[in-house]
């Protein structure tokens, strides 16, 4: 029943997230302000994840060709699939969880231990979409573009491992990013990335908007809300895979 409860409140919460704004040049002001804290800030953390990755990705998939049948242009394939159809947009999606999921449950969870959430109420102001509503378009406007320059580096990064170590070569690695290209694996890809960076920024925000206590509780709200975002990702990773790909 305690997981009903929450569903139900995280649902109602959304309600009053998505109502009516009282001034949408303000909320795109904000909008503009979580793009950059949100998502800009996170282009370090992507970009050198997302370059060594694709290099280990290179690495272990030569390493697990044992047989000269197979051709060397597999390497370059097999990283660009991984990169696009998981890598990018799950993992990636998972790491900024961790770190844009914990940042707003934090911020929020402060605002309510504080009482400033209440002083907005008070005052007439829908504290959840003032609060809520630039977050979730912030991270959905800009996380595709995180994900379109993960994909980038992380097959850049394959090449330079995979060429740089001298176990393919520049022509079978370019042949093989070009090998039966299916333009519809990226869409499908950041179809799941809006989807993933809304349930991000809704399961933070719902963690950080009901915190009740001090920061200790606080604390606490952002580890479940990176823990309950993961999960939220992982089963609709799944859904989304069954309902797009299959």
């Amino acid at each position: 029943m305690k997981v009903l409860f929450h569903i139900g409140r995280y649902f109602l919460l959304l309600r009053d997230t998505f109502s009516r704004p009282e001034k949408r040049r303000l909320y795109w002001q904000r909008t503009l302000e979580e793009m950059d804290l949100l998502g800009v800030q996170s282009l370090g953390i992507v970009a050198l994840l997302s370059f060594f990755m694709g290099a280990v990705i290179t690495i272990q998939t030569k390493t697990n060709i044992d047989s000269p049948l197979i051709q060397g242009w597999v390497v370059g394939f097999a990283t660009r699939q991984s990169t696009i159809l998981e890598f990018s947009p799950t993992i990636i999606s998972l790491i900024l969880a961790g770190k844009v999921g914990s940042n707003i449950a934090a911020e929020i969870g402060s605002m309510r231990v504080k009482e400033q959430i209440d002083a907005l109420d008070i005052m007439g102001v829908n504290s959840a979409g003032y609060l809520i509503l630039p977050k979730i378009l912030g991270t959905m406007l800009f996380n595709p573009f995180l994900i379109m320059f993960s994909m980038f580096l992380s097959i850049f990064g394959g090449y330079l491992a995979g060429v740089g170590t001298g176990i393919v070569s520049t022509e079978d690695y370019l042949q093989g990013i070009q090998m039966n290209f299916n333009t519809y694996h990226v869409t499908y890809a950041l179809i799941k990335t809006v989807v993933f960076a809304f349930i991000i920024a809704t399961v933070s925000a719902y963690q950080g908007y009901y915190t009740v206590g001090g920061t200790r509780e606080v604390g606490i709200s952002s580890t479940l809300a990176v823990v309950y975002s993961n999960v939220v990702i992982l089963i609709v990773n799944y859904a989304l895979t069954q309902l797009l790909l299959i």
